[in-house]
């Protein structure tokens, strides 16, 4: 499982997601979209919207789950169902 969270630095609920998963010990690549314009434009593309967070995870078995926002519930779903 491969997590990416797309977010900017003074977004609030990105701060929260970010320290959630670190507080787990869960392993995600960030990319801060207020600096980064090409990871904003992939973000974009996948989501169709600006909003952050934005996360994706993608599976082994090569299904992608997107979520928009800091939705806990989602995440947890997401995790248990890997084991996590």
């Amino acid at each position: 499982m491969k997590i990416t969270v797309y977010s900017t630095k003074t977004c609030a609920y990105c701060k929260m997601l970010k320290g959630w998963l670190n507080d787990r010990s869960i392993e995600y690549t960030n990319y801060n979209v207020d600096e980064n314009p090409f990871a904003a434009q992939v973000m974009v593309n996948i989501s169709g919207q600006m909003g952050v967070p934005f996360s994706t995870i993608e599976y082994d078995d090569g299904r992608v789950e997107t979520i928009v926002g800091f939705d806990r519930p989602r995440f947890e779903a997401a995790l248990q169902s890997f084991g996590q």
